[in-house]
């Protein structure tokens, strides 16, 4: 497995490599992160969620993360569900090319994955269920009290277990950032007691990961939990998060990234004040900043919705050529957001897709202009 991590050094030089391609504000470092504040990140990550689980979809996926490497983007996203663990493995076959042919080096590339769901292993097997079964429950590996909706578990042996075949699909030693998956899904059959300290036990576990040096930073990636009310079952207070961590690992504890749905259409990390910091309600990303913690955007695209039916003024106010490069240019420049994923599966997506990054972000006031235009 190729050796290292991403570092200040090395995601330094991989932005001074791309000073003349890209503008200003492409690359930022999440101030205030602790663990992360010194890396470069791009504003624009490669995610690899959709697609089917064939060889050519996977060739496709290679191909796309080397050039996605190779313009500028070297935030590079996945899951281990994700087509069967096949989208890391297609990231894995990119990194370990890419590493060879001295187009990328190891301490330049933020390698981020997620574990939360039971997986297969490549295809569908002829029994699901036997094959679960097996592989999960009868190997001691799930604890079947702790599996909820008979798909999603974060007991602390299985997340192990999981790091070690992402690493070994990923083909390298260290996870750059690990992220509990959708955790708001136990909510669903477990009180908040039981989950609260159901993430106690995982936050431990990951901070021996980190440790260890299997993972260097941990968070989470949800859908839902953010964006609820907090009379919501899924409703997640990322204050209460946090302090689970600091009870896990202390104040050096390494909980400091979220994943979540930001873009024209789901506006709520931004716009919903269902956060508590003490006495105050803020947003998401208020209480990120607040708490140390980074703010990655998903489904900046939200799966391709948003690129043929944005209203004019959008396009206009972020001056953007297409309605695909306004909705890119409005996640990438949210205060608040560090870098925007795009699921990006072929060659030409990741070019027309980085055109965005030759342009400066959209000045603050035009940014926030959106939102009462849209009134």
């Amino acid at each position: 497995m190729i050796s290292g991590n991403a570092t200040a050094t090395g995601t330094a030089r991989f932005r001074l490599r791309f000073r003349a391609l890209a503008a200003a504000g492409h690359f930022r470092q999440p101030e205030g992160v602790k663990h992360l504040d010194d890396l470069w990140l791009s504003s624009v990550g490669l995610g690899t969620y959709l697609g089917e689980p064939d060889p050519d979809t996977d060739q496709r996926y290679t191909n796309a993360a080397l050039q996605a490497v190779e313009n500028g983007v070297n935030l590079l996203d996945s899951a281990i569900n994700y087509r069967f663990q096949r989208s890391e493995r297609s990231l894995g076959a990119a990194l370990k090319q890419a590493v060879e042919e001295g187009t990328l080096q190891r301490d330049e590339a933020i390698v981020c994955t997620k574990a939360g769901y039971l997986t297969y292993d490549s295809t569908v097997p002829a029994d699901p269920r036997e094959y679960f079964v097996r592989e999960y429950i009868e190997s001691g590996i799930v604890p079947r009290d702790e599996l909820v909706g008979g798909m999603h578990c974060m007991a602390p042996n299985y997340l192990r277990d999981q790091i070690e075949r992402s690493r070994k699909n990923l083909g390298i030693e260290t996870i750059d950032v690990f992220y509990l998956h959708n955790p708001e899904q136990q909510l669903g059959e477990v009180s908040r007691e039981t989950f609260h300290e159901r993430l106690r036990k995982a936050f431990a576990a990951l901070e021996e990961e980190v440790a260890n040096g299997r993972i260097r930073a941990y968070g989470t990636a949800t859908w839902n939990g953010y964006r609820q009310a907090p009379s919501s079952r899924e409703y997640l207070d990322l204050a209460a998060i946090a302090e689970i961590a600091r009870e896990a690992g202390g104040d050096d504890h390494h909980f400091r990234v979220v994943q979540v749905p930001f873009n024209l259409g789901l506006p709520e990390a931004f716009t919903n004040t269902n956060q508590h910091l003490g006495s105050k309600q803020v947003s998401l990303v208020e209480a990120a900043r607040e708490l140390g913690i980074g703010v990655v955007g998903s489904a900046t695209l939200l799966q391709g919705r948003l690129a043929g039916r944005l209203p004019e003024f959008v396009r206009k106010t972020l001056d953007c050529a297409t309605d695909a490069e306004a909705a890119i240019q409005f996640a990438r420049s949210a205060p608040g957001i560090t870098t925007a994923l795009i699921g990006m599966s072929r060659k030409e997506h990741v070019e027309a897709n980085l055109r965005v990054a030759n342009k400066p972000l959209a000045e603050r006031q035009a940014w926030e202009s959106l939102f009462s235009k849209a009134q």
